[in-house]
């Protein structure tokens, strides 16, 4: 299964397929085990995070006056872009009377309370400490590491991806109620593609497991699957599902069309480790890249197709997150299988 190139004869990326109905489609379940996907969980758990946590879109952090707020773990959270452009962050709550500095103004790169005008820029000032922060060229990071209780990393674990040159890249937000553990179970169950979304899935199948222990692709869930483009036309790939961290699941294409483009799904958690009713924040990066010639007219109208590919993993979230919550509503009440 190999995607055509930007040299030699063009050959189309798509394919026609009549595939079986949705009830008639080869069951999954008895290659789902819990104990399987339990085990992956409990690995990519162990993994170092560093203590950060993706907050959202980079390019949503401008220096046009405006910063951006995040609640992450309990925690009021600040960013925006000092005089150089440089990503910011720190506590949200003003040290002086509590205001939310996320309704403040950035001025020449300096955060100025709009209550009473007092201004930060970055540097500890009155008892309000800066968090690290990270522009890693697609997601804005921060890092807290009084609630992530880890050794501390100097930057996020950021899974390869193609060079932003030649890539196109979006970033989709959605909210749930569950824990960043159910988010990241269930990218570790690819076996529920083809079942839970035939509107975009067909022909999913899982070609090989983890080995138990292993990292990079040793231990991650490799797919080949079909990509609904429209009714029959559909665009087939292989790609392996990996867990760089614990709250972090990336998709790399390794065969088919768009071989190197990945799907980074991050699960931040909103509210505190010990709140009765959790949130968890999805924070899904995008990046695509191909070598077709044509591929440069995608890059030339990424404004354009951001929407449509935030659109398409919407409605993959609106399902999954179901799952996710499901899954925390059966874990928080023992009725979990298993």
């Amino acid at each position: 299964m190999s995607g055509g190139t930007g040299r030699g004869r063009w050959t189309s990326p798509l394919r026609l397929r009549r595939g079986p109905g949705w009830a008639a489609q080869q069951p999954t379940w008895k290659s789902a085990r819990p104990a399987l996907i339990a085990d992956a969980l409990k690995r990519a758990s162990a993994r170092p995070s560093g203590n950060w946590f993706a907050v959202g879109a980079a390019r949503d952090i401008t220096a046009d006056g405006r910063p951006a707020g995040r609640t992450v773990a309990g925690v009021e959270v600040v960013v925006w872009r000092d005089g150089g452009g440089a990503l910011r962050g720190g506590p949200g709550v003003c040290p002086h009377l509590g205001a939310p500095l996320k309704d403040s103004r950035v001025v020449c790169g300096t955060l100025v309370c709009h209550w009473h005008g007092l201004a930060l820029d970055g540097a500890p000032f009155a008892g309000w400490e800066p968090f690290p922060a990270y522009d890693d060229g697609v997601l804005a990071w921060v890092r807290l590491d009084a609630v992530g209780g880890e050794e501390p990393l100097d930057r996020p674990v950021i899974p390869l991806r193609p060079a932003s040159e030649g890539a196109v890249d979006a970033v989709c937000t959605a909210v749930g109620r569950c824990e960043p553990e159910d988010v990241v179970a269930n990218r570790l169950d690819p076996w529920h593609g083809a079942w839970f979304h035939p509107y975009s899935f067909m022909d999913l199948r899982v070609v090989d497991t983890p080995r138990g222990g292993g990292r990079g692709e040793e231990d991650g869930f490799a797919v080949e699957v079909s990509f609904r483009v429209a009714g029959r036309l559909v665009v087939p790939v292989r790609a392996v599902f990996t867990a760089p961290e614990p709250r972090t699941v990336v998709m790399h294409i390794t065969d088919g069309e768009g071989v190197g483009s990945v799907v980074e799904t991050h699960a931040t958690p909103l509210t505190a480790r010990a709140d009765p009713h959790p949130r968890t924040a999805v924070v899904e990066a995008v990046v695509a890249a191909s070598d077709r010639r044509g591929f440069a007219l995608a890059r030339a109208a990424a404004p354009a197709l951001r929407p449509l590919i935030r659109r398409a993993a919407g409605r993959l979230w609106r399902d999954d997150l179901a799952y996710a919550e499901r899954r925390w509503a059966l874990r928080s009440t023992g009725r979990f299988p298993g």
